[in-house]
């Protein structure tokens, strides 16, 4: 089943990952600033966090399968009509169509993956099946430049979302002859998930939520603008901009499993710390590197911190979470992780138009770490308590 999944999270993902290479093709078409070309990405980021409310809650009720297809074949359906625009609000609306559509596609995999393996193995198989997300934006970059030399931006998303949209129904059929449709749910939901070692109290799992909420919105938010930073500010290529944007979500393909890995070994706590504090010095970092091994090194750092929290933070959740609300409580998660940057990606935007890159990274850094350290501190002093 796993493999299949980690394809399936590839396809969900690669047609809205086009978005941030295709910036700055985009741009030109329709004469955009920083701030307007930000909201193309927080159109989708931001409906897509909606949408996981009642994805969480839809795929509790009516069954993993269904919600799995949507975020599929909805997601590249919505890719295909993109392809065929010609208006800016048009391609507006339809990213955040596509944002709700592919809200239900994480809270039903993550649940469905973790109650098929053991306990001391949720991390690993977590870390695995992110290897699919993070392999589309490793991959669109890269696939999407290329079509848009030949083809233009929109060409791009057709020749994407068609085979993405043909996946999802693929799958679907797959789910229901293995039997994971809707009366797989009850013996989902009444698995067993909690750790041994530690009670589910709302006072330790919150700041948990806050931290590894923080830590993909800021770095993605920040990442978001690299094709515009290394074009406007070092003169680089377009095609040198989304190498270094492939290069940064490169670091999930490994970060991911060896997160998980660790979390398995060492406990999830460690590494959900280390990747809070880290995130925002590295984000300040990006006003002191030059074009070349200095930003490539720390993109690559910067999503390793990314891309090692999240399946730690899934399997902290999914072992803290009442079997018949998991999905519900994952559906909060991934409204904010997720929804998240589509209210900073425009502030970061806006920073920039009126007072450069500087000062748009100089204070998302700030922030980040604002964030951090307290976090932290109340996660170490809880684990502590409870110990």
């Amino acid at each position: 089943m796993l493999p299949l999944f980690v394809v399936a999270h590839l396809s969900h993902h690669l047609v809205a990952a086009l978005i941030t290479p295709l910036l700055p093709f985009i741009r030109d078409t329709f004469a955009l600033d920083y701030t307007q070309a930000g909201l193309l990405v927080s159109a989708y980021t931001l409906a897509n966090g909606i949408g996981q409310l009642p994805g969480g809650w839809l795929s509790d009720h009516l069954g993993f399968h269904r919600l799995i297809t949507i975020g599929i074949s909805g997601v590249a359906l919505c890719g295909i009509f993109i392809g065929i625009s010609t208006r800016y609000i048009v391609i507006l609306i339809l990213l955040v169509l596509m944002g709700v559509l592919g809200g239900g596609y994480h809270p039903s995999a993550s649940p469905l993956i973790s109650s098929a393996v053991d306990n001391k193995m949720r991390g690993r198989a977590l870390g695995i099946h992110q290897i699919g997300g993070t392999g589309s934006y490793f991959l669109a970059p890269l696939i999407a430049v290329g079509i848009a030399r030949l083809a233009g931006w929109r060409g791009s998303f057709l020749f994407i979302s068609i085979p993405t949209f043909l996946y999802g129904i693929v799958f679907f059929i797959f789910l229901n002859r293995w039997g994971y449709g809707k009366a797989y749910m009850k013996d989902t939901r009444e698995s067993r998930h909690a750790d041994e070692d530690m009670p589910t109290k709302i006072r330790y799992l919150v700041p948990v939520i806050i931290l590894n909420v923080a830590v993909p919105i800021f770095i993605s938010s920040a990442v978001s603008f690299i094709p515009f930073y290394v074009v406007d500010n070092f003169g680089g290529s377009k095609e040198a901009a989304a190498a270094l944007l492939s290069l940064a979500n490169s670091a999930g393909l490994w970060a991911g499993p060896l997160g998980g890995y660790l979390s398995d070994r060492m406990g999830k706590i460690p590494i959900i710390l280390f990747t809070g504090l880290i995130a925002g010095p590295f984000i300040f970092l990006l006003n002191h590197v030059t074009f070349g091994v200095s930003i490539s090194v720390l993109l690559i750092l910067l999503g390793m911190t990314q891309y090692m929290s999240m399946p730690v933070a899934e399997s902290f959740i999914i072992s803290h979470s009442p079997g018949r609300s998991r999905s519900t409580v994952l559906g909060i998660y991934y409204f904010a992780s997720r929804g998240g940057p589509g209210l900073l990606t425009p502030f970061i935007g806006y920073l920039i138009d009126h007072n450069g890159f500087y000062t748009a990274y100089l204070y998302t850094g700030l922030l980040m770490f604002f964030i951090a350290a307290p976090c932290s501190a109340l996660i170490a002093l809880n684990q502590k308590r409870y110990k």
